[in-house]
């Protein structure tokens, strides 16, 4: 077991650790989790490519944090997760800077909006947290097999998954709300189900060209995700957990400590595929178990069944 735990900060969990040399990806940059997961990794010593739909959000927040560590080495480019176009055009431009990448950290991620639609047509949260990563990883992939062979270091790819994947597995035979009543926490959970299913999937086809993934819940933070959010939102989650329990609150620093240890940690070296949170591995739902994932978030046969409809919905083959 590791020895951090649920009240674990980022800067405990990166202590004594080195990523001098390393180039990282974090999407979502422009608020809460990311720019905390971007702040610890450029203060490590990696070199970190901060991903957001809105340059004028990025902009001060890239100031900002060269003022707090002026060694720090930074990077921004424009990624909406919601337009295909957009995450071709910035994996374009990323990999025309950066041939090798050695982490990639999925943070950005919408959650219980009202029914919208991505500029291609897919529902909003799984467009967003899973179709929109699954294109621009597949982009980034061979950018991570070229790090790893760099580095001579397992690179790492880390998605952001949620407790909220046991509100719902993937619905394949309608995805996207096209024959079927809205509802948004349902498909909040089949995005964050995608999520966890894509880790599995990459860590599969990839662990052996040096690339490791890792599925993250990061717990509960009040950050600008649950923008979309009520207090009934907050009142009904809290009668979902076990027993009823008022949520746990984690502070950003805390909510972020998950994904940094994924992206950092030597205790994970040489394995992967694996569903992460409070800084452990987790394990599987059960009685008497607090958290802990289902089984269809990493089932490896949904994960291919989740990988062959990506593709074929993004447009693009995976190798």
């Amino acid at each position: 077991m590791s020895q951090f735990n649920a009240q674990s900060t980022t800067g405990e969990v990166i202590a004594g650790i080195s990523l001098a040399g390393k180039v990282a990806l974090v999407t979502g940059a422009s608020a809460g989790l990311g720019v905390e997961t971007v702040r610890v990794l450029a203060q490590a010593g990696a070199s970190v490519v901060m991903l957001a739909r809105d340059p004028d959000k990025l902009a001060p927040l890239l100031a900002q944090l060269r003022e707090e560590n002026p060694a720090a080495q930074l990077d921004s480019a424009t990624l909406d997760l919601a337009d295909l176009e957009s995450v071709r055009a910035c994996a374009a431009e990323v990999l025309q800077r950066y041939p090798h990448i050695h982490l990639l950290i999925n943070n950005a991620g919408v959650m219980a909006c009202p029914l919208a639609r991505t500029a291609q047509g897919f529902e909003l949260q799984f467009g967003t947290n899973h179709l929109g990563h699954f294109l621009f990883s597949a982009l980034l992939l061979p950018a991570l097999v070229a790090g790893a062979a760099q580095s001579g270091t397992e690179s790492r790819l880390v998605a952001l998954s949620s407790a909220g994947h046991k509100l719902s597995g993937v619905d394949f035979d309608d995805p996207n709300y096209e024959h079927s009543d809205y509802a948004k926490w349902p498909a909040y959970g089949r995005s964050k189900s995608a999520n966890a299913l894509f880790a599995v999937g990459v860590d599969k086809r990839f662990a052996a060209r040096g690339v490791r993934a890792y599925a993250v819940h990061p717990g509960v933070i009040m950050t600008e995700l649950s923008r979309h959010m009520t207090q009934q939102d907050f009142d009904d989650l809290g009668d979902a957990t076990p027993s009823g329990a008022p949520l746990v609150f984690k502070t950003v620093e805390q909510g972020a400590a998950t994904s940094v240890w994924a992206a950092s940690s030597p205790e994970l070296a040489g394995n992967g595929g694996m569903y992460l949170e409070n800084c452990q591995i987790a394990v599987p739902v059960a009685e008497g178990v607090d958290g802990g994932f289902m089984a269809h978030a990493v089932d490896p046969d949904l994960a291919d069944r989740l990988w062959e409809l990506s593709e074929r919905l993004v447009g693009q083959t995976v190798d």
